[in-house]
């Protein structure tokens, strides 16, 4: 006998990301931390790390052109946005199976209050995208004593 896992939200996510691929909609899902927006037709893997004097986002964009990458930063709200164009057709050759995924992707990450956001630096290597996040200082809440008159 073979024992199959149910697992209905696997199958309720499935038949979304049917739907949104046949009528054309980009999704945006908030993930588990809900700490990042995600809408794209690929998307590439990411990595957040958190340093002591920044963050670092790590983003594997194989077959990009690191020139062709659109990092901006607005209202708090981190955008990564770039595509992979596919490669020529090649007569001729019958492929029995194609993983690859191309076309754009889009991604959004909310960064916290101490985001330094004026001096977020980038970078690309090996079809890796680093980005550089420095922390900036908090400013302190501060107790405000209350006084009788």
């Amino acid at each position: 006998m073979f024992l199959a896992e149910y697992d209905p939200q696997r199958l309720f996510n499935r038949l979304q990301q049917q739907l949104n691929n046949l009528y054309g909609v980009m999704p945006a899902r908030l993930d588990d931390e809900e700490s990042n927006i995600v809408t794209s037709s690929w998307m590439p893997a990411v990595d957040i790390k958190e340093e002591s004097d920044r963050y670092v986002i790590r983003a594997d964009v194989p077959g990009v052109d690191p020139e062709k990458i659109e990092v901006t930063m607005e209202n708090g709200i981190l955008t990564i946005k770039g595509e992979r164009q596919t490669e020529k057709k090649e007569e001729g050759k019958d492929y029995k199976r194609v993983e690859r995924s191309y076309g754009s992707f889009y991604r959004r990450f909310s960064l916290p209050d101490n985001a330094d956001a004026d001096n977020i630096s980038a970078g690309s290597r090996n079809g890796v995208l680093e980005l550089s996040i420095p922390k900036r200082e908090v400013v302190k809440p501060r107790k405000i004593t209350v006084k009788s008159r």
